[in-house]
């Protein structure tokens, strides 16, 4: 009996992704989160040859603090886009507990209804080490459901640390979801990451928490009005939503499509665009030099150095640079 064969070749993955083959892009997607340089070298040049079909796709961001009612939303979203003939990629992050290493991955189980669709495919990836919540490859996995014929690609953050600035950077509209009747809303959510906002949604406005909502909303419209107008020139809106009543949810996407046909005549979609791909270089650095951090010598030089750290026999930036230049001669 011949071997089982176990892996894909990068032409079969492209092949699959082309095809829109689910499971084909579920493992290209297992490939790109791989830190061993064979895998990565094949999903890169899967990547390369797959460029031209992606970029199509309306990317959105979606954040908001735990208890928001984010993935409710996704699901009523998700099934609203679906109905309009769109195809959907849900892609979330799954917190990585920094104890055991494990994670929840529960993402289809709370978004049971939408996994069972056909037109959505959603893919939760664990945070690992990553800064901010948001793994280092969730942009390859978004040029991978593009170029698999996903009309609207959604990134679920967790809504903690730097996970929104970094999410910012790699979608065309960011939704922030607030949630009212739980004290000053605003107090709640830094102003920093209502700048960043594109659209703001206010949640759960059904049964005795419309009027708080509608307050809510009123507060929201005043802070903007004392932000500056962003760079896109975009006047970010502020809606009520109830996805468990399905309110709101349509005028949400029509808010975002007008977005979406804004950045694209005035030309900020190709620029934002651009700016987004100068981040991912800063970001691949980063990650190239944590991975060659972690190989067993640079892990023993760095052991080294960090008692003489505690020792008091040296400066953590003299540690910093002799790190660099061990990565430097284990190139040469």
């Amino acid at each position: 009996m011949p071997a089982r064969k176990t892996s894909l070749t990068a032409l079969e993955l492209e092949q699959g992704i082309r095809g829109g083959v689910r499971a084909v892009l579920a493992k290209a997607i297992t490939l790109a989160e791989s830190t061993h340089a064979r895998d990565q070298k094949k999903i890169r040049a899967v990547l390369k040859r797959l460029l031209p079909l992606t970029g199509n796709a309306i990317r959105i961001g979606i954040t908001g603090v735990p208890g928001v009612g984010k993935s409710t939303f996704i699901e009523a979203f998700g099934e609203v886009l679906t109905r309009l003939g769109k195809k959907v990629a849900v892609l979330t992050v799954d917190p990585t507990s920094q104890k055991t290493k494990g994670s929840i991955l529960g993402d289809k189980t709370r978004m049971e209804k939408l996994s069972r669709n056909p037109s959505v495919f959603i893919r939760p990836s664990p945070t690992g080490t990553a800064l901010g919540g948001v793994t280092y490859h969730t942009r390859e996995a978004m040029l991978l459901c593009e170029a698999a014929g996903f009309d609207v690609i959604l990134i679920e953050t967790v809504g903690v640390g730097q996970s929104e600035t970094i999410v910012r950077n790699m979608v065309d509209f960011f939704l922030l979801l607030m949630l009212a009747g739980a004290g000053d809303e605003l107090q709640g959510i830094k102003k920093g990451i209502m700048e960043m906002a594109d659209g703001i949604l206010i949640t759960k406005a059904d049964g005795n928490n419309v009027k708080a909502a509608n307050e809510a909303k009123a507060d929201a419209l005043q802070a903007l009005h004392f932000q500056q107008t962003p760079i896109s020139g975009w006047k970010v809106k502020v809606l009520t939503v109830s996805s468990l009543e399905n309110k709101g949810i349509e005028e949400a996407w029509r808010m975002i499509q007008e977005y979406d046909s804004h950045a694209r005549h005035s030309g900020y979609l190709e620029i934002n665009r651009g700016e987004q791909q100068v981040k991912w270089v800063d970001e691949s650095l980063e990650q190239t030099f944590r991975q060659e951090l972690e190989s067993p010598k640079l892990t023993r030089i760095k052991s080294h150095l960090i008692n003489k750290i505690r020792k008091h026999d040296m400066l953590p930036s003299e540690a910093a640079d002799e790190l660099w230049r061990a990565i430097g001669s284990k190139k040469r």
